[in-house]
């Protein structure tokens, strides 16, 4: 993943050196993407080297995966 040259704020990220929200930017120098906190001076090099694995639910899973996790469950009347 690269970045552009051009610095990018991230919206939702909180720095991980002082915890402020919306504080950190993007890009990309001599092809090597950075984050940068605005607030304290934070500076980290990314290191994405491969896609991230989509996450498992119910829109991209098959119904026969689902139907071999299901497991019935018998209901017991405690008073009986």
């Amino acid at each position: 993943m690269t970045f552009s040259t051009k610095k990018r704020f991230v919206a939702g990220v909180t720095c991980p050196k002082c915890a402020e929200m919306d504080k950190m930017q993007v890009y990309a120098e001599a092809g090597v993407d950075y984050r940068e906190c605005v607030s304290c001076g934070f500076k980290d090099q990314m290191r994405v080297s491969s896609t991230p694995r989509e996450v498992q639910t119910r829109v991209n899973t098959s119904s026969d995966d689902i139907a071999n996790q299901t497991q019935p469950v018998k209901l017991i009347d405690p008073k009986a």
